[in-house]
């Protein structure tokens, strides 16, 4: 008797909420067409917040990044309130009984591409409570847009928005705001290139005509990889190229080899940093590394160069003093036999050039390093 009571209560459980679905959705005066206050000439207020799962990846090149999100939205429908109908406190929808009930119009207006999560069901979920309040969440995976400044690249640090618009609706019915504890909510991010500085920010756009929410996400990049792949190896390839100053300069293959050697790993390695950048007008703190790294090895390779030319020169520099002799007969004179001669030839000054740019090279080097990283880490900081 009491196990056929409960399975009575069970199944009259059951069809109200079927039957308060059923009149809530398929009744004469709801109409999922239009918004909740269309006829009153009432905006809606739509709350939004964002739950960031992951991002992916920021690409330089195509100024983009990824980002896989939840979007929650939730707004107040008088038209499906029930709490003069039944004592349940909410209702779970279904994802084909989803299709009839309204739905804001938000679309990304800095989306490139976009997709939707179909394992195993549709990746979305709409809850209804009894004062009319709706509550809808969807997954998102997409492409966004993200205007880079690289002037520091690769000690910069970017904001890469999340522009939110109504596609459809004017303010005049629809108004977005951002929910007022966490608008973007970004757990610990295990990014590889990046790291999220501080929470994201959240505003309004500029006034318009459709309504419109932005956040912008703190990227700071770790320069680990770049200290490790680009600045140590070009600073060992700099320092490689002053070897040659110790060579004897009558080692001339070795002392070309060394130094076309160097200049041409030097450019390889410019290269390979800037293939991944954009081709922007402005110039980088990479290309300002770089290009300065490129005529210190080139320096050393005109500084040989210019010594090989003094060594080849034959003609020494003389001093003369001569002493004449006057003889007891008459007045003639002749030369004197101690002559002071005095010959500085063109390789001293070579070896002393090479002496001299033993100091000179490093010196401007270390000064040059303590500029750079002055200027962008203490001087400029993001």
């Amino acid at each position: 008797m009491t196990d056929n009571l409960c399975a009575l209560l069970i199944n009259t459980h059951a069809t109200s909420r079927q039957q308060l679905l059923n009149v809530l959705l398929n009744g004469s005066s709801y109409e999922p067409r239009f918004p909740p206050d269309y006829e009153y000439n009432n905006a809606t207020k739509v709350t939004i917040q964002i739950y960031i799962l992951s991002i992916d990846s920021l690409n330089e090149a195509s100024m983009d990044f990824s980002v896989d999100i939840f979007l929650r939205q939730q707004w107040v429908d008088p038209r499906l309130q029930f709490h003069n109908k039944s004592t349940i406190p909410w209702l779970e929808l279904d994802q084909k009984l989803i299709d009839k009930v309204w739905i804001p119009d938000t679309y990304f207006s800095n989306e490139k591409k976009a997709t939707f999560h179909q394992v195993t069901v549709p990746n979305r979920l709409l809850h209804l409570y009894k004062n009319g309040t709706v509550f809808y969440s969807i997954r998102i995976s997409m492409t966004l847009s993200c205007y880079m400044k690289l002037e520091k690249y690769p000690l910069d640090s970017q904001e890469c928005p999340l522009i939110l618009e109504s596609y459809g609706y004017t303010e005049e019915n629809v108004k977005f705001e951002w929910h007022p504890r966490k608008a973007v909510d970004v757990p610990e991010l295990g990014l590889p290139q990046f790291t999220i500085t501080k929470p994201p920010s959240s505003s309004k756009c500029d006034p318009g005509t459709f309504a419109c929410l932005q956040s912008n996400i703190h990227l700071q990049r770790n320069k680990g990889y770049y200290v490790v792949q680009i600045f140590i190896p070009s600073i060992l390839i700099v320092s490689l190229s002053w070897v040659s100053f110790w060579l004897d300069i009558d080692a001339v293959p070795a002392r070309i080899s060394l130094g076309v050697l160097t200049v041409l790993t030097m450019t390889t390695q410019s290269s390979g940093a800037r293939n991944s950048l954009p081709r922007v007008s402005y110039i980088k703190a990479i290309d300002v590394w770089m290009a300065t790294c490129l005529l210190f090895v080139f320096g050393s390779l005109l500084e040989f160069a210019y010594i090989n030319v003094l060594t080849r020169r034959k003609r020494p520099l003389k001093n003369m003093q001569t002493e004449q002799i006057v003889l007891n007969e008459g007045n003639e004179t002749v030369p004197g036999n101690t002559p002071v001669v005095q010959i500085k030839t063109f390789r001293e000054r070579a070896r002393r050039v090479d002496k001299l740019s033993r100091i000179i090279f490093p010196s401007a080097f270390i000064i040059f390093n303590l500029g750079f990283w002055i200027y962008y880490l203490a001087i400029h900081p993001d």
